[in-house]
């Protein structure tokens, strides 16, 4: 395999510019670190210094945040259940990944942020841990890290690969560079043929791509989830009815918040749960909650829910599919606002008929299956959105038929962690 000098060349300008924008970067940190303190914390990690508590030879995975952490736990599971003696080293960037893999794994696996993206950081993380194979997540594309891996010899495998079409053309702003650096790519395990065809036209070989379908339809549902879902609905009231509204951003909030004051004028006892996508929005939602002179509670605070709350407000972390199992209906964020939407399939699993918006470009292809297998509605604005959940809430029926029409969707289509676990095996010998 050949890497030309123009990628060379390519290379050390992006170092370089790297190396120059890493005070700002660290800037960043500070900034972000005024609403989630946790970006002040474990530095180091980022530089690849850290004490390494693994043995060499095993899996290293990377998950940028929250999403792909989720969707890297099956993969995990099934690894372990096959190399139950390799040892698991698990990257994220963000602390809202890092939480939720401390939280669902503990110490089954080893955790550290991800180092910067230059070749001394890189270098300094992989003599610490020694992976015999390095899995990322979706798409994750460092060129520093890729080279790395390359000099190493560690095989390179993205797991439950994903590129949308906007990605992909911003990737071709930079084409030859992005060329050349799928080479250094030892195989993609794409979601689907439509996001295979993506990586091709940014140069992939044909040879190293497989079709291997989207993990997150291999979720299993956490241990004992089902009944704590039982007794927190039994103290809330088995005959309220109960929608959420997960995963929401800012501009979608409010809109959520109007549905509600229509439903409640048809649906009077109803409860709202609303799960801001991210933490350091929890504050902000409250805000706009009690702007609008409503009685709620705070999971964060471990306030009751009475006949008095109308909105609980989810804000803990890794408690959504809890939050889920406890409702009648769903909504999923970033549908309203041009975000691109969020993990449909996480409600399916459990029966729950889906309400999105109508940006889903981040998730087409699972969108089109359970509309087309009648599993969700797309809406347009918070009119329809309350006229939805009222229909639902009217017809208990149809709310279980939809509900099962989602759920037969993700029965059909898994299988792909058992193909990812098999190209792993093949990679680490």
């Amino acid at each position: 395999m050949t890497i030309s000098l123009g990628y060379r060349s390519l290379k050390v300008f992006y170092t370089v510019l790297f190396t120059l924008c890493l005070p700002l970067i660290l800037i960043r940190l500070l900034w972000k670190s005024r609403k989630i303190a946790e970006y002040q914390s474990r530095w180091l990690e980022r530089f690849g210094i850290f004490r390494s508590s693994v043995s060499p030879g095993g899996l290293w995975i990377h998950a940028v945040s929250v999403g792909e952490s989720v969707a890297a736990v099956s993969i995990i599971r099934q690894f372990q259940e096959h190399f139950p003696n390799k040892s698991i080293t698990v990257t994220t960037t963000t602390p809202t990944g890092s939480a939720n893999i401390n939280k669902t794994l503990k110490d089954k696996v080893f955790h550290v942020y991800f180092p910067y993206d230059l070749p001394l950081f890189i270098g300094n993380f992989l003599k610490s841990v020694q992976p015999k194979i390095c899995i990322i997540m979706e798409t994750e594309l460092w060129p520093n890290c890729l080279a790395v891996c390359r000099k190493n010899d560690i095989p390179v495998l993205i797991a439950n690969g994903r590129l949308s079409e906007r990605s992909m053309k911003r990737y071709q702003l930079f084409q030859p560079f992005i060329k050349s650096m799928m080479q250094t790519i030892t195989l993609v395990a794409a979601q689907s043929a439509c996001d295979g065809e993506r990586f091709l036209t940014l140069g992939l070989d044909p040879k190293k791509l497989v079709i291997a379908g989207n993990v997150k339809f291999d979720r299993v549902l956490p241990e004992g989830m089902n009944r704590k879902a039982q007794e927190l609905r039994a103290l809330w009231g088995e005959d309220r009815l109960i929608w959420i509204a997960a995963s929401t951003h800012q501009g979608e909030d409010e809109q959520v918040l109007e549905a509600f004051s229509k439903v409640t004028e048809k649906f009077k006892n109803s409860l709202l749960i609303v799960v801001p996508r991210h933490p350091e929005r929890f504050n902000d939602v409250a805000a706009l909650i009690k702007q609008r002179n409503l009685q709620m509670a705070r999971r964060s605070c471990q306030e009751s829910v009475t006949s008095e709350t109308e909105v609980y407000l989810g804000d803990t972390m890794g408690e959504l599919n809890l939050l889920y199992a406890v409702s009648d209906v769903a909504f999923v964020g970033g549908s309203l606002v041009p975000v691109g939407g969020h993990n449909m399939l996480e409600p399916a699993i459990l029966s729950l008929p889906v309400i999105s918006g109508p940006y889903l470009h981040n998730s087409v292809e699972i969108s089109d299956l359970l509309l087309k297998a009648g599993g969700m509605v797309k809406i347009n604005d918070s009119q329809e959105l309350a006229q939805c959940v009222i229909q639902w809430f009217t017809s208990p029926q149809e709310r279980k038929q939809i509900g099962m029409r989602g759920k037969e969707v993700v029965e059909k289509n898994r299988g792909a962690v058992n193909k990812i676990i098999e190209l792993i095996a093949l990679n680490m010998h």
